[in-house]
């Protein structure tokens, strides 16, 4: 056993009790920062110990690679804004489950395009490129729905079901094949080609407000494929690695389809072969109530408990430094400030809690959903800034709304509520949000941060 063996493995298993450290203390918003050093420093240790690998007899390729992937991730990591954090982990995903892709495809060929390739390698081989070619145009049909270049409304077609559910068979029929016929060159690269096609039929029917599940799903596809790659080269960091990235991506998207009250089926397939629902009220007859700053800073200057629900349109404006600045000054004026965060309050989970620790609001000031709706009745103003369907009511009072029996934030329950809105546009789900037209809700209409920074300067003039 040589000693290069030995510090590869010795590597490994550091690197792999790391991902888990940084797992679990990515858990909480005070430790997540040390969870991604932790992991950044599992994966250098894991990279190094692969480097040091005697197989490796040419360092040409592998140095133009990491030239190659450091000029991709250094801007995506630094000069990509929070409000584009989605795009970016969709992104992610679609490089990640690309280079598990390419290395089966090379693998394949290397072993004579499937003629040196067991049964079980093939099989390993096999589920790695599927998933990873389907995480591939998959990743980037959410990522184009997310940057708005493609439609974000559920795209369907007459016959969809029967058309996705052959090219799906297909391909699983091709993958089965190709198990016990690893000899079949045509078979793999048609089943890669129709691993691509599965990929763009699996998200375009999906509509907008279920793509932060779908990003969380795609995540797990591409931890999974990870982990075959790891099987089919023999690599034991990366099926850890994968298996850790597959199922805690599995599980974030369990926790955030209950916490949406859907069904993985209603979210994958909940669209096919249908329009979208549409709820049965509108706004017919209804009148809202506009405030103006001086008003509303009135309200917030003397109240005594505040509770904050951001939205995405808190994000859009990067208005979190004011919503800060804002809350000092209430908490100046001797009153108390709390946020409420809905699980999927953004376009990915935790997206609030990035945004609102940037601003270095203290953590223990950010209540999740459970923890914090006891809370409304008692609390004088709840400030909604760019949130919509996470506040509807209608989750609660409209059977034929197509967010009914989703969990919400009971914002409407608050003494008085003050939302800051650009426009009376419906949210990703598209259904008006009879909250607006409530007796108790004011509408502050303009951008969140214009208006967050008016209300600050009232507050200021109102305390002078």
């Amino acid at each position: 056993m040589s000693a290069s063996y030995l510090f590869t493995q010795a590597s490994y298993l550091a690197a792999s009790v790391l991902f888990i450290l940084g797992l679990r203390s990515l858990t909480k918003p005070d430790s997540a920062r040390r969870g991604m050093q932790q992991a950044a420093l599992g994966m250098a240790l894991a990279i190094v110990g692969t480097l040091t690998k005697h197989e490796i007899v040419d360092y040409r390729y592998i140095v133009a690679g990491l030239a190659l992937g450091s000029a991709i991730g250094y801007p995506l990591g630094m000069f990509v804004p929070m409000t584009a954090m989605p795009q970016r982990i969709a992104i992610s995903h679609m490089f990640g489950a690309l280079a598990a892709t390419l290395v089966g495809i090379a693998e394949f060929y290397t072993l004579g395009n499937g003629a040196q390739v067991p049964h079980a390698t093939m099989a390993a081989l096999g589920f790695e490129v599927l998933f990873g070619s389907l995480t591939i145009t998959g990743s980037f049909m959410a990522f184009g729905k997310l940057q708005e270049f493609l439609p974000g409304v559920p795209v369907t077609f007459k016959g969809q079901n029967a058309v996705n559910g052959l090219v799906f068979l297909g391909t699983v029929g091709l993958f089965a094949w190709l198990v016990f016929q690893p000899f079949t060159p045509w078979a793999f690269y048609l089943m890669v080609g129709l691993g691509l096609v599965v990929g763009v039929s699996l998200v375009l029917p999906i509509g907008g407000a279920d793509m932060p599940v779908v990003i969380s799903l795609l995540n797990s596809y591409a931890g999974l494929a990870s982990a075959a790659t790891g099987f089919a080269i023999g690599n034991e960091v990366l099926i850890i690695a994968g298996a850790l990235d597959g199922a805690s991506g599995f599980i974030l998207s369990m926790v955030m389809s209950k916490a949406m009250n859907r069904s993985f089926g209603n979210i994958l397939f909940g669209a096919f072969g249908k329009p979208p629902e549409k709820s049965a009220k509108t706004a017919a007859g209804l009148t809202v109530k506009p405030i103006s700053p001086e008003d509303a800073a009135i309200q917030l200057g003397y109240a005594r408990s505040v509770i904050v629900v951001p939205g995405y349109g808190m994000a859009v404006a990067q208005a979190q430094h004011a919503v800060r600045e804002l809350a000092d000054l209430i908490e100046k004026n001797g009153g108390e400030v709390k946020y409420a965060i809905h699980p999927v309050a953004g376009r990915m989970p935790g997206h609030m809690n990035v945004l609102l620790a940037e601003a270095n609001i203290p953590y223990d000031k950010l209540k999740e959903m459970d923890e914090i709706n006891g809370e409304f009745p008692q609390a004088d103003v709840a400030l909604v800034i760019g949130a919509n369907d996470v506040v509807n009511p209608a989750a609660r009072n409209d059977k034929a709304s197509p967010i009914y029996g989703m969990p919400i934030l009971n914002v409407d329950q608050a003494k008085s509520v003050i939302v800051l809105k650009r426009s009376m546009n419906p949210g990703f789900a598209g259904i008006e949000n009879e909250l607006f037209y409530s007796d108790r809700t004011s509408m502050l209409f303009g951008d969140a941060k214009s208006s967050l920074e008016k209300l600050v300067a009232e507050v200021k003039a109102n305390a002078a």
